[in-house]
């Protein structure tokens, strides 16, 4: 690891009180690493001397580099735009609260040089509130894991380690940073789960709420999508197509045996627009599968992308592009 640099990404939304504290342990955790370092402050639009604070950091050591935001756009973007503006061979996500422990970094990288690509902390004493922070998620947790079939106790958590190749290409929007792994997963990387340190808050407040529960869920449900049908939408839209026409057919038969062979007037019963609705559902929803054919492979192919991901090349091997007959 000595050789490999380490960027270290820290949004920070009004954490002025903990900004000093946060770089004393930064440093003194990561000189101890023994290898370059690099550190990230995103200043998601804080409204206190957060951002004040940040380019005294960045003027007194070249190792803390300062982005601010015109206002705030939250934690993902941050994330995000830390990401993008990362260097290192090893990036490492935190939040700026201290709640996290610095010198837990260490011992992900040396989990990292195990052999894996992605390693996740789990805060298994966690010090937050224990019905609306902890139980919440908790049941999250396991809903996530059961969804997506990436087994971690502590998506939430911030404190995560990623070679460089993982998030290469990654795109995050809404609440997907702690979907990270998951993304990582299905691609073939190698995801491993470590407890660690957890603290109580002793500056500030959290803006995290119980309605962030709810736009996990939703994001869940986008990621879920993207990965099974992102290449292929005529399979989901198609088949509630024929699902809805078969519903229909089944209506339409029901409806004729009562008209033909017991007497029963159609416009006592249901049937008729019941035929019709699901005939029209049937029709809209294989329309939606072909426009989202049309724009899977405008997408794909107007950018030029892959729809596959080469983990290597054996030495000396060529790869031969196949071209089109």
């Amino acid at each position: 690891m000595s050789k490999e640099r380490i960027s270290v990404v820290i949004p920070v939304f009004n954490e002025e009180g903990n900004l000093p504290e946060l770089k004393r342990k930064l440093i003194d955790a990561l000189e101890v690493v023994g290898a370059d370092w690099e550190c990230i402050l995103v200043n998601d639009g804080s409204s206190d001397r957060s951002a004040e604070i940040l380019d005294e950091y960045q003027a007194s050591d070249s190792r803390f580099r300062a982005l601010h935001f015109r206002r705030n756009y939250g934690q993902t973007a941050a994330m995000q735009a830390g990401f993008d503006a990362a260097k290192g061979d090893v990036i490492i996500p935190m939040d700026g609260d201290l709640q996290n422990d610095p010198v837990d970094i260490r011992r992900m990288l040396d989990k990292l040089d195990e052999g894996y690509d992605v390693i996740s902390g789990w805060r298994k004493d966690r010090k937050d509130k224990k019905f609306s922070r902890v139980f919440v998620s908790k049941i999250a947790n396991r809903v996530i894991s059961w969804i997506s079939g990436v087994r971690l106790h502590d998506y939430g958590c911030s404190l995560k380690a990623y070679r460089r190749e993982v998030l290469e290409g990654v795109r995050l929007y809404g609440e997907m940073h702690r979907f990270i792994p998951i993304y990582a997963s299905w691609q073939g990387a190698k995801v491993a789960e470590i407890p660690v340190s957890h603290h109580p808050r002793i500056h500030g407040e959290s803006s995290y709420g119980l309605e962030r529960v709810f736009k996990v869920i939703l994001d869940l449900m986008v990621v879920k999508f993207l990965h099974k049908y992102s290449h292929k939408p005529m399979y989901l839209f198609g088949g509630f197509g024929m699902v809805f026409f078969f519903l229909g057919f089944v209506s339409f038969v029901w409806m004729s045996w009562l008209k033909c062979f017991s007497g029963i007037q159609l416009t006592g019963t249901p049937l008729p627009l019941l035929t019709v609705f699901m005939g029209s559902l049937g029709v809209i929803s294989s329309l939606m599968g072909l426009l989202a054919e049309l724009g899977t492979r405008t997408y794909f192919e107007s950018q030029g992308k892959r729809t596959y991901i080469i983990r290597e090349t054996p030495a000396g091997a060529t790869v031969v592009k196949k071209e089109d007959s």
